[in-house]
């Protein structure tokens, strides 16, 4: 920065940190009136743009601002960047990542001021319960072109809208989208409503740009390599021609798009959903399909070395218990085999790695240049050209901090490490995939090399965005001539040059947007009107939105008053008949409302409760004075969308904990393990964990285990004999004492776990207990659980009894009638007591 240049002096801003840029001022003044989508070309400071608005909000308004970015690098890229630039105490801004524990985060989530984390974590901790978003005055969503379909971004986003008693939001991408459809998509998941645009044309923005020049080099394949692809393509011709024959396609080329494999899988899916012999045929031969034109990928555009890679992944997974037919008839086809041969014997390189050393040669030796990037869709390939590269530079990987088959992924510490490194100038080149692509602050660079082209504008632009910041920057792309390579440069041109017409168009339709995502929610209030009419009718009644969000979850079920305790003459229909609301009331027991004093346990479903079995209890819910229910979630359940959406009902309160038996606990009797309809029949074919044993261990600890079952096709979605599966269900409810219940998808299932948890905590008056957890109690936890424990008294009872009695012992040894002198506890309960307390033990 120029020593003459003028710097930003405004509240909570450190003097002299921020240039001053009039681009900059201009999109933070917009941003801060309303909820804006901020379009801004890579390196031209969209965090400073959101900082600024930040500071403004937490000035004027107070409360915590929240920043969203999509990766653990540039989570704590932000996290310095507003240390440096925020006139607050740095611990005051806090970063949020997997690595910190849960119960720290909700701790931190308190008292601070700045909290920069990944979405996934803060959709977690609202799913969990540990955080509200109410005091939230200001959140930013970093690469805001990702909030599309099930990606934490949405759900985040509506929960604020709701909760947030002050709401801003700010949405910023170089690349929102690749077209006005999709533009518009993120701007309803997100609460947008203004949309602020600058390109490279602006006069504002031209000053601090450079020209980018884009070079395509085309490189021809070897004859080697061809005749690979070739004896691939043969065998996907003749697998193809074998799924003409099934009627699922009228094509037999082995370059098909996508799209038509899409095309093809729809139809194979609908034969299979009618139980046709055929679907499940084809679907096999399309997995086989879809693996040769991998294999073809990796001979056409990456290395025949990254081939010879996949080839043995492929032996690997032929050779395991229970590999696919798709994967045995892949490796033990004479044409595959031969490939895998001849791919094992080239000895040359692959022209792109010939290309790619000319080139970074001409531009850090001829040109002097200081720094490249190359980037690469293949871990495989990023990889291999790090180790070839290292031969004559200065070369280091950047990959993501999953490990995959055969290669580990990198820390967060080792990704920050390796991009200080980089910026410092201890090496000259950085190989990198995907991970790289978005936001990063990497170092201003002279070459960016595209190993291969990708398939969309937005990548490509992110790509292209490390370079040209401060001076003219060169791009490369790789393009095998003849490939696939072809077809995906061409559609990111179109794409891109799409997009920013699209982006100039936006300049001047935010009225426009206004118009189509207010009318969103007009509509809503027209559907919420009816459905009051309807419930002034007699019909069921839609809960209206009230927390300002422009659309209803989809995921929002009807939910009417609470129900009755019983049938009364109330309960019947117009023609007499019990309705079906008197189902649930309270269930007919003791005069306590305990279980049936009758009914006996099977096995050992509601015995084993003992200091052996568990160390006592994770969570419990009220005692059914509260308006809302509590539903305990596993952690490993998040990969649905079944937690997010009781999340966000009204009289739900979800907590996550890692059960030790169970997917949820809705109450001190109830457990549920849910399996897909696929997940099922797995325990049927060899799962890791067989079903029976999972209900087994929830029967230890639960009296009523429930299974759900979700998802259409049990009869027909595998070739498994009905009798199996009728066998398996039967085994269930009678040999381990589960409830067997059927539900279509994951509304479904929510709607039915909500329905459970009602049921129990309201109705039956039941608290939610979830046995099984490993870590270490209060001594007041531990007395209630040794008590709880005993004839299935359940947590409330327990603590009504230790607070009359003051110790377990006193509440043990009580006699029946000092025992019927506690709240809660009748004549059956308190016989119970004493029958297990002072029946002389015998073990047979």
């Amino acid at each position: 920065m120029a020593a003459t240049q003028a710097t930003i002096d405004r509240p909570l801003i450190e003097d002299g940190v921020l240039e001053e840029r009039r681009y900059q001022l201009e999109l933070a003044e917009s941003a801060a009136s309303a909820h804006t989508l901020v379009c801004l070309p890579t390196g031209l400071g969209k965090t400073t743009i959101s900082l600024l608005v930040t500071a403004r909000r937490l000035h004027q308004v107070g409360g915590t601002a929240l920043l969203l970015a999509p990766t653990k690098p540039l989570v704590s890229q932000h996290a310095d960047f507003y240390r440096e630039a925020l006139a607050i105490p740095d611990e005051e801004i806090v970063v949020f990542t997997g690595e910190v524990r849960p119960e720290d985060r909700a701790e931190l989530f308190g008292d601070a001021r700045v909290v920069v984390a990944t979405p996934q974590v803060v959709e977690n901790d609202l799913v969990g319960n540990r955080i509200s978003l109410a005091d939230v005055t200001h959140v930013t969503f970093d690469e805001c072109h990702r909030a599309t379909g099930d990606y934490a971004y949405t759900y985040i986003a509506e929960r604020y809208h709701e909760q947030a008693d002050d709401p801003l939001a700010t949405g910023m991408s170089a690349s929102p989208g690749d077209d006005e459809e999709s533009i518009l998509e993120v701007c309803e998941n997100l609460g947008l409503r203004e949309v602020e645009v600058m390109t490279d044309e602006d006069s504002d923005v031209a000053e601090y740009t450079h020209r980018t020049d884009v070079d395509w080099k085309r490189i021809e394949l070897p004859e080697p390599v061809v005749e690979i692809r070739d004896a691939l393509h043969e065998v996907i011709q003749e697998r193809l021609t074998e799924l003409k024959e099934l009627g699922v396609t009228g094509k037999t080329q082995p370059d098909m798009s996508e799209r038509e494999i899409h095309e093809i899988q729809g139809k194979l899916q609908e034969l299979m959903n009618n139980d046709q012999s055929e679907g499940y045929q084809g679907m096999s031969l399309l997995a086989e399909v879809r693996k040769l034109r991998t294999a073809v990928t990796y001979a056409e555009t990456q290395s025949v070395e990254s081939l010879c890679r996949y080839f043995e992944r492929q032996r690997n997974a032929a050779r395991a218990s229970g590999s696919s037919k798709a994967s045995q008839r892949l490796v033990s086809d004479p044409r595959v085999r031969e490939a895998m041969r001849k791919a094992e014997n080239f000895d040359d390189l692959h022209p792109k790695f010939r290309r790619t050393r000319m080139l970074l040669a001409e531009t850090l030796g001829i040109e002097d240049g200081e720094r490249v990037i190359v980037f690469t869709e293949s871990r495989d390939t990023a990889e291999t050209l790090t180790d070839f590269l290292s031969e004559h530079f200065a070369t280091e990987k950047f990959v993501g901090q999953s490990d995959t088959e055969g290669s580990d992924g990198m820390t967060q510490n080792e990704q920050q490490a390796t991009l200080d490194r980089f910026r410092a100038g201890e090496f000259e080149v950085l190989v990198s995939t995907s991970v790289a692509e978005e936001g990063l602050d990497v170092p201003e660079v002279d070459l960016v090399l595209f190993y291969e082209p990708v398939p969309t504008a937005i990548r490509a632009i992110q790509r292209k965005g490390r370079t040209g910041r401060q001076t003219e920057g060169r791009v490369v792309v790789l393009i095998a001539e003849d490939t696939r390579d072809e077809a995906y440069f061409w559609k990111a041109r179109q794409d891109e040059k799409r997009m920013y017409q699209e982006l100039e168009s936006l300049k001047s339709m935010t009225g426009e947007i206004e118009a189509e995502l207010s009318q969103a929610s007009v509509e809503e209030f027209e559907t919420a009107g009816e459905s009051d009419a309807n419930a002034a009718d007699g019909g069921e009644t839609t809960p209206a939105d009230d927390g300002g969000r422009d659309e209803p979850s989809s995921d929002e079920a009807t939910r009417g008053e609470s129900e009755p305790t019983g049938p009364t003459g109330d309960d019947q229909g117009a023609d007499g008949q019990t309705g079906l609301d008197a189902f649930a009331g309270e269930e007919a027991g003791g005069d306590d409302g305990s279980t049936d004093p009758d009914r006996t346990d099977d096995g050992e479903a509601g015995s084993g409760r003992t200091d052996d079995d568990s160390d006592g209890t994770v969570a419990e819910a009220g005692s059914g004075i509260d308006e809302t229910v509590e539903i305990v979630v596993d952690q490993r359940e998040l990969d649905a969308t079944i937690a997010r959406d009781l999340s966000k009902r009204e009289g739900i309160e979800t907590r996550l904990e890692t059960l030790a038996v169970g997917d949820y606990v809705v109450s001190d009797r109830v457990v549920v393990e849910r399996k897909t309809v696929s997940d099922f029949l797995d325990t049927l074919t060899g799962g890791d964990r067989s079903l029976f044993e999972q209900v087994k261990d929830g029967a230890r600890y639960y009296d009523r285990p429930v299974v759900i079952i979700e998802g259409d096709g049990l009869y027909g979605e595998r070739n498994v004999h009905p009798n199996a599966i009728r066998g398996a269900l039967a085994s269930l409810a009678v040999d381990f004492g589960a409830s067997v219940v059927r539900t279509d998808d994951e509304d479904d299932t929510a709607a039915m776990l909500e329905v459970l948890a009602t049921r129990e905590q309201e109705a039956a008056d039941r608290a939610v207990s979830a046995h099984g957890e490993k870590q270490a109690k209060t001594l007041p936890e531990q007395q209630e659980y040794v008590v709880a424990s005993i004839a299935d008294v359940g947590p409330v009872t327990a603590q009504s009894l230790l607070a009359h009695f003051g110790s377990v012992e006193a509440a043990l040894t009580a006699d029946r009638d000092e025992l019927q002198d506690v709240e809660g506890v009748g004549e059956v309960t308190a016989e119970r007591i004493r029958e297990v307390v002072a029946s002389e033990y015998d073990p047979r």
